[in-house]
């Protein structure tokens, strides 16, 4: 596969990643670009038998990057640049505006949980990744990974529970 063809299919898989990631639709733009412009310049010299899972790792390091550049993280209070694609909605513009918000409130409780515990959950269940190609992404041992994932869906769980017993409550 060249870069065009895993361009057109993984753009926007990188792009809602990097977005859940960094919750700034302009920042997950500029980091989906120094993706790609990684992969540019590596895919000149070699090949790559697994693109998907080399992509998230870039993209995954483009981040921690961008991080540790700014020091902070950048957080906003709205997630912006949902494209139709990425929420399957019926034509209700009712329905689709409850389907973001939900998306934004599992969004905020995935941020909630331990920065490992994330980026687990985001590459495993929002993006669909293998175990293994997580743990190569993030660069730790495969029953690290589970450990996290197993503990991040709890929490992730009991936060859900206690949302709703605060909403039946009021």
């Amino acid at each position: 596969m060249d870069l065009d063809e895993a361009y057109e299919v993984y753009v926007k898989d990188l792009y809602r990643y990097l977005l859940s990631l960094s919750k700034d639709h302009y920042t997950a733009e500029d980091l989906v670009q120094e993706a790609f412009y990684r992969a540019y310049i590596h895919l000149g010299d070699n090949e790559i038998n697994n693109i998907k899972g080399w992509l998230f790792k870039v993209a995954y390091h483009a981040f921690i990057d961008s991080s540790r550049k700014n020091n902070r993280l950048i957080i906003s209070d709205k997630i912006e640049g949902l494209n139709k694609n990425q929420i399957n909605h019926e034509k209700n513009p009712e329905n689709r505006i409850l389907e973001k918000e939900s998306f934004q409130v599992l969004i905020e409780d995935i941020h909630s949980l331990k920065e490992t515990e994330i980026h687990v959950i985001l590459l495993c269940d929002l993006h669909q990744l293998s175990l293994k190609e997580s743990a190569e992404i993030l660069e730790i041992n495969l029953n690290t990974l589970k450990s996290h994932l197993v503990r991040g869906r709890k929490k992730l769980i009991e936060r859900v529970k206690e949302r709703r017993r605060q909403d039946e409550r009021e």
